[in-house]
């Protein structure tokens, strides 16, 4: 059974009413997306708050907004937001991403996103996690993500999505539809040569060559953790 909490150097999360804990790969996320210029940081689909955590931390002039449907992580992720250092700079919305692109926000130099991704596997019998792990046509299907985002971006904004390699193939085809093409993706491997688990990827308005960057978690022994993961969440994990 998951934590019902976890610490980071500078926040903690509470995370027994959301549905999708904490993970390593969403660190990854949240530690690698190029926010140091962003002024206005949205995520999508918050779950804990984790990711709006992180970009508050490592932007540290920057507003972000959250958007989360279910309403009981809503709740933990702006109680997460208000316990941390940055609460004033931290807004959670328990909304849809419809119902929130409906009010108008201004627009954002950055959206981060962990969604939903098994699109047409066998679903959680607990609806909280089904909602949190799968894309339909009710909750966040990718043709929404991606339009949502185009509409909500500045015109060099930039949009970073955490995916497995398929669904990636299938975002990004919607993303080209709504005008958002791929400018560097970071792989990311258990150990290195493995099979890649997520891809990470950040999306622009300009079409062009995509730099490839490749991260394993652990070393050889997956019992150590690889020198490249250990710099990148070293702001973040205790153990690091």
């Amino acid at each position: 059974m998951a934590n019902s909490w976890f610490q980071f150097k500078h926040f903690r999360v509470e995370q027994g009413a959301c549905a999708m804990k904490v993970c390593t790969d969403a660190c990854v996320l949240g530690a690698s997306a190029p926010l140091a210029t962003a002024k206005r940081i949205l995520d999508i689909g918050t779950g804990t708050g984790l990711l709006a955590l992180m970009a508050a931390q490592r932007a540290p002039g920057s507003y972000i907004e959250a958007v989360e449907l279910d309403a009981l992580a809503a709740a933990q992720a702006a109680a997460n937001a208000a316990a941390s250092p940055w609460a004033g700079r931290l807004r959670v919305h328990a909304l849809s991403l419809q119902q929130y692109v409906a009010t108008r926000p201004d627009r954002f130099d950055h959206i981060i996103c962990n969604p939903p991704f098994f699109r047409h596997s066998l679903q959680s019998p607990d609806a909280a996690r089904t909602t949190a792990r799968h894309t339909t046509a009710e909750t966040l299907p990718f043709s929404t993500l991606c339009a949502s985002a185009a509409g909500l971006l500045t015109p060099t904004g930039q949009l970073t999505v955490l995916l497995p390699p398929p669904e990636m193939l299938h975002l990004e085809r919607e993303a080209a539809a709504a005008g958002l093409y791929p400018q560097h993706r970071l792989t990311l491997h258990h150990r290195p040569g493995s099979k890649t688990l997520r891809h990470i990827t950040t999306f622009s308005r300009s079409a062009g060559p995509v730099t490839t960057q490749a991260l394993a978690i652990h070393q050889g022994n997956e019992a150590v953790y690889s020198a490249e993961f250990r710099e990148l969440l070293q702001e973040f994990y205790l153990a690091f």
